[in-house]
């Protein structure tokens, strides 16, 4: 039962760090430029065919992710121009409209380019094979190399957001852009730069899960609803509640529906428990969600008026 549970929990960490790869660049969307962007998890899904288009074409996982990721960002930054940058004078509802057209028109675009059958992305060979847990327990390579990208990428988030003129203008704009702007700082440039940052971010995120799952239209709808789970448990704008607030999330979703179904053989037989465990597991993350906005309604690090 112990090697049951740490072979989950660190399945469920390393879903917490995907989540949050994905969750910290919408909470510096949201956070910063105050613009609702459901198409979000949309940019996920680019990464993920990004990566799956590019190793095809140059047979070599690395290269593949390393074209990927500027590919991105120039991509985020095209739709920034074009797109976004329209909407942050508009109120909530035309932002929500407007990026739900996007979600529609994205989907479509990946099914005209590359089909509606999934893709695949094989594991590269530097990252295949099993390491030693406990025991005979062993744990897949590639999933630790992703919990190790993701912990890299959340300090390296942390060091730009406070150790750096671009996170103290970053904060400064999150606090009071008028006056950012005012003092000679061109916030449009500023805008961009956070929203082609955030889309490098779900970017990076799909392309490390195209390995494991399948590539495929809509697989971003998903994962942008336990996004927004993620920042409101953690706190709008903060950089540090998405990464706790991910861990999470990620711990009792894998964790629930893993051990749910197991808990619950010890009142009920066990078609009925496997049954209910599988009804139960998906609501727990909302169970979470509920709670802590019961007693912390701002989240647990509320960004104080500043991606922190």
């Amino acid at each position: 039962m112990f090697n049951l549970f740490l072979l989950q929990a660190l399945n469920g960490v390393q879903f917490g760090i995907l989540l949050f790869l994905v969750a910290a660049g919408l909470t510096l969307i949201f956070g910063v430029m105050d613009l609702i962007n459901l198409a979000h998890g949309v940019l996920y899904m680019v990464g993920a065919y990004f990566v799956a288009a590019f190793t095809a074409a140059t047979g070599d996982f690395f290269v593949g992710l390393a074209i990927a990721l500027p590919a991105a960002l120039a991509f985020g930054i095209l739709l920034e121009v074009l797109i976004f940058r329209h909407l942050y004078d508009r109120d909530h509802l035309d932002q929500v409209l407007a990026t739900f057209g996007l979600i529609l028109i994205l989907n479509e675009a990946v099914k005209i380019i590359w089909g509606a059958a999934p893709m695949s992305v094989p594991v590269p060979d530097a990252l295949s094979g099993s390491i030693p847990l406990i025991g005979f327990l062993r744990y897949p390579v590639f999933r630790v190399a992703i919990i190790a990208a993701g912990l890299f990428t959340a300090v390296g988030l942390w060091l730009l957001v406070n150790h750096t003129r671009i996170g103290m203008l970053l904060r400064a704009g999150a606090s009071n852009a008028p006056m950012v702007s005012a003092l000679g700082v061109d916030i449009r440039r500023l805008f961009m730069v956070i929203f082609g940052l955030g889309a490098m971010l779900a970017a990076f995120a799909g392309a490390m899960i195209a390995p494991i799952l399948s590539v495929e239209p809509g697989m971003g709808d998903q994962i942008l609803i336990l996004t927004f789970v993620v920042i409101v448990i953690g706190g709008v704008g903060s950089v540090r509640g998405a990464f706790v607030a991910a861990i999470l999330v990620g711990l009792v979703d894998t964790l629930g529906r893993t051990f749910g179904p197991i808990l619950l053989g010890q009142i009920m037989d066990a078609s009925a428990a496997s049954q209910t465990g599988r009804t139960i597991a998906p609501m727990l993350i909302y169970i979470l969600m509920a709670a802590v906005l019961f007693f912390r309604p701002t989240g647990l690090f509320p960004a104080r008026g500043a991606a922190a």
